[in-house]
C-alpha cells in the first residue's frame, strides 16, 4: 500500500456521498430497552485491503464486549483500486472520515483510524491510545451526557432522546446505524490475500433520524427502512454539528434486533 508507515497507511481522498439499496431481514418483534448510558462511541475506519488493519479489527471485537462502549466498524472504499474491492465498504463512511478531517483542519486520513466520541483520533491498533482517548473524551463537558433509549416494538424502533443538562450542549443530529455483529470474510487478493478475517459491529446502513435542538425528542423508525440481510443490532447516536461538520458525541444507545 502506498505511503505505508509502520502502523498505518495515509491517503488523500475525495468523493461523493452515496446510498445503497436495502433489503429486509427477519426481525423478532419483542420489546427490549437498550443500554442507556455508554461512556464512549468509537468508530473504526478500516479496509479489507489494508494489511495494518486486522489488529484494529480485532480490537473492535474486544470493545464490542464492553457494555459501556459502542464500537462501530466503518469500512472505507478508497483502497479498492489496490487489487481487492472491500465487500463491506460504503462511500458514506469514506465521506464521514473526510468530514472529521475537515473539522480537525488536517488531511490526516488513513487506515486503521479510530475516532473516539467524535473528537479524538488515534491509530486503531493502539489499544493504550484508544483507552486513553476514551477516558479523556469522557471527561469533557457534554460528551455522552444526553440519555438515549431505544425500544423495539412490533415492526418499528422507538427512539427517545432526553433534554440536555449541559450548558454547552444544545444542538445536533440523530442518526441510526444498522449493524452486523460479526462478518467473516475470505480475502482473495490484495495485501491480505489468503486471509480469513472477521469484522465486528459493521455498519451496514446509516440513516438520519432527525435534528435535535437540546430538548426531549422521540422518533419512530420502521424496521424495513434500516434492515438488510445479516443485520442483527441497531445503534442510535446524537452528535453535535451535522453530517458535513461532525462534532462531539452527545449520547448513544445500542439494542439487539435478534434473539
Amino acid at each position: 500500500m502506498p505511503a505505508v508507515m509502520a502502523y498505518n497507511c495515509l491517503s488523500r481522498w475525495s468523493g461523493t456521498l452515496g446510498a445503497g439499496a436495502l433489503g429486509v431481514c427477519a426481525i423478532i418483534a419483542v420489546i427490549r430497552p437498550a443500554h442507556a448510558d455508554p461512556r464512549a462511541v468509537v468508530e473504526l475506519f478500516t479496509s479489507q485491503g489494508c494489511s495494518s488493519c486486522p489488529p484494529a479489527d480485532r480490537i473492535v471485537g474486544e470493545l464490542a464486549k464492553d457494555p459501556s462502549v459502542i464500537a462501530l466498524s466503518m469500512p472505507i472504499d478508497y483502497w479498492d483500486y489496490l487489487g481487492w474491492k472491500d465487500t463491506l465498504a460504503d462511500s458514506r463512511f469514506s465521506a464521514r472520515q473526510k468530514a472529521y478531517s475537515h473539522v480537525r483542519g488536517d488531511r490526516n486520513l488513513y487506515t486503521p483510524q479510530m475516532i473516539i466520541n467524535g473528537s479524538a483520533q488515534v491509530i486503531g491498533s493502539d489499544r493504550a491510545a484508544i483507552d486513553g482517548a476514551i477516558k479523556s473524551t469522557s471527561n469533557t463537558e457534554g460528551v455522552m451526557s444526553v440519555p438515549v433509549t431505544m425500544k423495539l416494538s412490533d415492526k418499528q424502533l422507538n427512539v427517545s432522546v432526553e433534554a440536555s443538562k449541559a450548558p454547552a450542549t444544545g444542538r445536533g443530529e440523530v442518526w441510526l446505524c444498522s449493524v452486523s455483529r460479526a462478518v467473516p470474510i475470505s480475502i482473495g487478493r490484495g495485501e491480505n490475500r489468503g486471509r480469513d478475517l472477521t469484522y465486528y459491529n459493521v455498519v451496514r446502513n446509516l440513516v438520519k433520524v432527525g435534528d435535535w435542538n437540546g430538548g426531549a425528542g422521540s422518533w419512530t423508525i420502521p424496521l424495513d427502512s434500516i434492515s438488510r440481510e445479516g443485520v442483527d443490532a441497531a445503534v442510535v447516536y446524537v452528535q453535535d454539528g451535522n453530517r458535513e461538520k461532525p462534532g462531539a458525541m452527545l449520547g448513544a444507545a445500542i439494542t439487539e434486533l435478534r434473539q
